[in-house]
C-alpha cells in the first residue's frame, strides 16, 4: 500500500509544482509575487500590516483589476493567501 501512496503523494507534488511554476511563468505575475514577498519581509521587520493590494498595485504601477487576477491566479497556484480585513484586502 505505500508504494500507491507514495506515488499518489508524488504525483500531487508534481502537480502543486507545475501550477506555480505555471503562474509564475507569467513576468507581471513574478513580479506582483516578489513584490508581495519583499512587502511581507518588510512588514515582519517593522511589525506593520502585511501588504494590501491597493499597496502593491501602486509599487508595480498596475491597475487594480490586473494586480486582482494576477494575485486570484498565484492564490489558485498556493503561493499566496489573502485575507480580508473590510474593505482592504491583505
Amino acid at each position: 500500500m505505500t508504494g500507491k501512496s507514495s506515488k499518489k503523494n508524488r504525483g500531487n507534488n508534481m502537480e502543486r509544482m507545475s501550477a506555480a511554476f505555471k503562474a509564475l511563468s507569467n513576468e507581471t505575475r513574478l513580479a506582483v509575487f516578489e513584490n508581495i514577498r519583499l512587502c511581507r519581509a518588510q512588514a515582519m521587520l517593522n511589525k506593520d500590516n502585511q501588504p494590501s493590494v491597493c499597496n502593491v498595485a501602486s509599487n508595480i504601477n498596475i491597475s487594480l483589476s490586473t494586480i486582482s487576477h494576477h494575485i486570484k491566479e498565484l492564490r489558485n497556484a498556493g503561493l499566496v493567501r489573502c485575507e480580508r480585513k473590510g474593505q482592504t484586502i491583505l
